[in-house]
């Protein structure tokens, strides 16, 4: 089973593009979806969510996908439900570059303030991060400099800040979500 959650942009007919996608790898992809306005509502209505979504697969390897501020929710969500993670182009800090499109993003730092401390020390290797390199939104080098220590780092030279297309990336995540090491 794979889990995905789309980034800011809801609505984005890429969503659906990417489901497809995922679905060569895995034939049961999930599509979560969550406001993204309202960040402590999203984050427990995104492990009930999952949670109930893992009562009802018998996978033994679940994973969460995401994309953006689904990125962001994707690794703490899939650290909490102890499963693993890819993330594509995450928004590690959506209170500073969300400002005035939702509501509250002081609460991002809450939760980041109120989640485990050195979470990604003890999630090490059970995430994997594909960024663009042509990222329009977000600095991917700053992202890689703080996911690096912990995961592996992949490339894209082709896609922008929404990721239209994954489809070279599906042999790692294939690769990952069967447990075989893609470093």
């Amino acid at each position: 089973m794979i889990l995905y959650l789309h980034g800011f942009d809801a609505t984005s007919p890429g969503n659906h593009e990417k489901v497809l996608q995922l679905q060569f790898i895995d034939d049961d992809v999930r599509f979560l979806s969550y406001s993204t306005l309202h960040p402590k509502h999203d984050m427990r209505h995104l492990l009930k969510e999952v949670d109930k979504q893992l009562k009802l697969s018998d996978d033994p390897d679940p994973i969460i996908v995401g994309v953006g501020l689904g990125a962001y929710w994707a690794e703490r969500i899939a650290f909490l439900c102890q499963i693993r993670s890819v993330m594509f182009n995450p928004n590690l800090w959506p209170q500073e570059n969300m400002e005035g499109k939702i509501d509250r993003p002081e609460e991002y730092v809450d939760i980041a303030n109120k989640c485990v401390a050195e979470f990604r020390s003890k999630n090490q290797g059970r995430s994997l991060c594909v960024l663009a390199r042509q990222d329009e939104v977000l600095d991917t080098a700053r992202v890689a400099e703080v996911l690096a220590p912990y995961y592996p780092i992949v490339w894209d030279d082709e896609q922008t800040h929404k990721f239209k297309s994954i489809s070279s990336h599906l042999s790692a995540i294939k690769a990952f979500k069967d447990r075989v090491s893609v470093a």
